[in-house]
Parts: structure tokens; C-alpha cells; sequence
């Protein structure tokens, strides 16, 4: 009879500062040559580098800090299924540190292999490196061979969690609120937007909004995050980085304030209206006065059906000796402009 293996818990609420439902499948690497695997880094020359580069040397600077850490893991080896089983169950029962160090040594190499998934959306792939490490520890800390899972595919949930967490939290320079459905998309939004084509369907905001329980808003707003759309940018970045007095994007911004010309303008027109407002309301008939200081002249107007009722006139009749009135007025302030 087969034996049925107990299934391993991924990282509960109380377990992350940010409860995350991960939802994401993790492989197990049984290859030893998964460090092959990794994208080749781009060739880059330090300043101090004059002479030319001969055939055999390394393509990237060996002071590159990712090439060295990459060199350095190279030297802890996978461990055998059996031996990871005893250094396991060793350190869960004695505590024993050594066999800790041990273990997350050997699963270095799968840290850099999830960190490089996500290096489209953040570049300094050592920062998620670092965050994920910190994950495969708390992995190895809590990790129960008994359940029968091999260490790799756990620490992956944990791995994952940590550098998700990360590039949540350094998502923007400037720092916006994080709904609980704006942590959903951003760990859900790509792989639901990928089975629904993989099915044929059309993937658009309001289908993922409905897939996903949350606003087509909050699904465009995502879609747009990750695609580096509304990035943010110094308001002193040149405009033109090829020119070496190029305006900056703080010079392109517009005054909210009206320009001081226009509001000298204005005042000197409301001083000559207040002038001679008393003389034009005296060539006023009574529902021009009222239309005049209800409509035109009062801080809460009243509307035109508000008067038309008042005089038993139509809307539109009131409209028609709203407009006289107008043109009366500026006829009248004509000569004193």
C-alpha cells in the first residue's frame, strides 16, 4: 500500500510581516548544473581596464560583486536526498548549527535561480538575492523532513515570499498605499492574464478584474505598474540628455497661479464694475434687476427656472433677458475701459 505523504504548509499570515497568499508553484531543482542555467551577465569594463581583452578571460569583471557571489556558491555542492534527510532531522532534534549552515549553503544556487525570474522588474538582482536568502534560512529553520518534502521545493515558497515582499515594498521611489487587492494583482495579475490566453480568451482589465475579485481600475492601474508605464523620474532630469544646458522636466511644469498680468487685469475690471454698477441697476426694469443680482451677481445663483417661476415666464424666455442684460452691461462699461 503507498504511503501518503502529509502536505507542506507554505509561510502562514503570522509567519511574514506582510501576509501574502502566494498561490505560486515551485519547482524542485534536481540538476547540478542549475547555475548554468542563470542569464549570461552583460560584459562591462572599470575605468582602470585599459588593456584589451584576450580570449579565455572572463567576459565580466571579476570585481563585478555578482560574479564573484556566483563564484563563491559554486564551491557548496547539492546535497544527496539522504544526506539533506539526516542534516535535517539533526538539526531538528539537537539544533545542531552546523548542519543548518549546511543546508543553506547547498540552496544557495536555487535563491540566484528565483532571484533572476524577477530581474525585468528590478535590476539590482543582488538586493533580491540577499532578501531571498533571508528566506531560505527561515525555510531551513522551519523545515519538517518528517512531512515529506524535499528541502528545495519548500524553501521555494519561502524564497519566493521574501523577494515578492521585497520589490512590493520598493515597488515606486515614492511610496503609495498597498490595498490587499493591489497585493493580490501584483502576485497574481501576469500568471491569471496567462492561463486565460493559454485558453484562447481575450485578457483584458475587466475579464482579470472579474477572474480576480477586484476593481478593472486597480487591474489597470497594476497592468500599467508593471509595465513601467508612470515610472518615476527627478524633476531635474534633462529633458534632452544629450545636451549639456538641456532644460530639466521641472522647467516644463506649468504655474497653477493666474500670471500677474491677467490678475492686475481683473482686479482693475472688478474695481470699474463696482464703480458703476449703482448707475447701470437704475436702467434696469424689474426682472432684468432680479436676473442681474440672483443670477449674475450672487454667490449662489439662482436658476433659471427658479426666476421663470417667479415671473410665470418660460426658461427660455428668462435665458433670452439673461443674455440682454450681459450685453447691456458690457456696452454700458465700454467707455470707462
Amino acid at each position: 500500500m503507498k504511503q501518503k505523504t502529509k502536505k507542506i504548509s507554505e509561510p502562514s499570515d503570522s509567519e511574514l510581516d506582510d501576509p501574502i497568499d502566494l498561490g505560486i508553484d515551485a519547482e524542485d531543482p534536481t540538476d547540478d548544473e542549475v547555475i548554468s542555467s542563470l542569464p549570461t551577465l552583460t560584459p562591462r569594463v572599470l575605468p582602470e581596464e585599459t588593456e584589451e581583452p584576450t580570449p579565455g578571460k572572463n567576459a565580466v569583471s571579476p570585481n563585478d560583486p555578482l560574479r564573484r557571489y556566483l563564484e563563491e556558491i559554486r564551491r557548496y555542492p547539492l546535497l544527496e536526498p539522504g544526506e539533506e534527510y539526516r542534516l535535517a532531522i539533526r538539526l531538528r532534534e539537537q539544533g545542531d548549527v552546523s548542519a543548518a549552515r549546511a543546508l543553506v549553503s547547498a540552496n544557495l544556487r536555487l535563491v540566484v535561480k528565483i532571484a533572476f525570474e524577477y530581474k525585468t522588474i528590478y535590476s539590482n538582482v543582488m538586493d533580491l538575492i540577499q532578501e531571498g536568502n533571508i528566506g531560505l534560512m527561515k525555510a531551513v529553520a522551519k523545515f519538517d523532513p518528517a512531512k515529506g518534502a524535499k528541502l528545495g521545493y519548500y524553501s521555494s515558497w519561502w524564497i519566493r515570499s521574501y523577494i515578492l515582499k521585497y520589490l512590493l515594498d520598493n515597488f515606486r521611489l515614492v511610496k503609495v498605499g498597498t490595498t490587499q487587492a493591489q497585493k493580490k494583482l501584483f502576485y497574481h495579475l501576469m500568471r491569471e492574464k496567462e492561463r486565460l490566453e493559454a485558453q484562447g480568451l481575450i485578457a483584458g482589465p475587466k475579464v482579470l478584474a472579474n477572474q480576480l475579485n477586484v476593481r478593472e481600475k486597480d487591474v489597470i492601474e497594476m497592468q500599467q505598474r508593471l509595465s513601467g508605464q508612470g515610472a518615476e523620474m527627478s524633476l531635474d532630469t534633462p529633458v534632452d540628455r544629450d545636451e549639456t544646458q538641456a532644460a530639466t522636466h521641472k522647467d516644463q511644469l506649468v504655474d497653477p497661479h493666474e500670471a500677474a498680468d491677467e490678475a492686475l487685469a481683473q482686479g482693475e475690471l472688478l474695481r470699474i464694475l463696482q464703480l458703476n454698477l449703482p448707475a447701470f441697476q437704475k436702467m434696469l426694469n424689474d426682472k432684468e434687476f432680479r436676473i442681474l443680482n440672483e443670477r449674475l451677481l450672487a454667490e449662489e445663483p439662482k436658476t433659471l427656472q427658479e426666476i421663470a417661476d417667479l415671473y410665470g415666464l418660460t426658461r427660455e424666455r428668462t435665458r433670452q433677458i439673461e443674455v440682454k442684460v450681459i450685453d447691456k452691461l458690457r456696452d454700458f462699461l465700454k467707455p470707462h475701459l
